[in-house]
C-alpha cells in the first residue's frame, strides 16, 4: 500500500495488491488514442486574435524621454557624485551570485554632466543573463533617487568582454576564487 495509490485508479482498501493476479489499472488507460498527427498536441498553437504577442516578437518601441541626455562629462560633477552614486549601485545584486554588480566589476563608467545627469556604463555577466533587464533597470532607479542627481540613464555595453577577472578581491573571496 503506497502513499499515491490513489493514482492508479482505485482505493487500496478494495485491492490486495500483493494478491497474485492482481491487475494495476493505470489512469486513461483506456481512452482512445488519436492517430499520429490528429491529436490537439500534434497541431501548432495559434493565440487568438485578441492576444496581443507584439510585445513577445518585436523590441520595445523606442521612447524618445529614455534616450540618455546626458552632457560631456564634468569633472567636479563627477568626484562629486560618484562616491554615492557607487554606494547605491553596490545595493544592486545579480540574483545569482550573491555579489553585488560593482564588486562583480560589471560596472566600467560612471559619467556625470555639468546639470547632474548620469550615465552609467556596465556589462552584464553573459549576454544571455536572465537578469538583464531587471539590473540595469534596478541601477537607474538607485541612482536617479539620489537627492543630488537630476536624471539617471544606463548604458549596456558587450567591450570589453567581462570575466572572472573584472572582479575585486573582495568579490573573488567571498566566491571562492582565492
Amino acid at each position: 500500500m503506497g502513499i499515491f495509490s490513489f493514482l492508479t485508479g482505485g482505493k487500496t482498501e478494495d485491492r490486495d495488491e500483493t494478491a497474485p493476479g492482481a491487475e494495476r489499472r493505470t489512469p486513461g488507460a483506456d481512452l482512445p488514442i488519436p492517430p499520429l498527427g490528429q491529436g490537439p498536441l500534434d497541431q501548432p498553437f495559434v493565440p487568438p486574435d485578441a492576444w496581443n504577442v507584439d510585445a513577445l516578437t518585436q523590441p520595445p518601441p523606442v521612447q524618445s524621454g529614455e534616450q540618455p541626455k546626458v552632457g560631456a562629462p564634468d569633472a567636479g560633477q563627477t568626484a562629486a557624485l560618484q562616491a554615492k552614486i557607487i554606494d547605491v549601485i553596490k545595493t544592486v545584486f545579480d540574483p545569482e551570485i550573491p555579489v553585488d554588480i560593482y564588486e562583480l566589476g560589471l560596472i566600467y563608467d560612471i559619467v556625470v554632466d555639468a546639470d547632474r545627469n548620469v550615465l552609467v556604463k556596465m556589462t552584464l555577466t553573459s549576454p544571455a543573463c536572465p537578469s538583464a533587464q531587471q539590473i540595469p533597470s534596478e541601477v537607474r532607479y538607485k541612482v536617479k533617487a539620489i537627492p543630488e542627481v537630476t536624471d539617471a540613464w544606463v548604458e549596456i555595453v558587450w567591450e570589453p568582454t567581462w570575466d572572472k577577472d573584472r572582479m575585486s578581491e573582495a568579490a573573488k573571496m567571498s566566491l571562492g576564487f582565492l
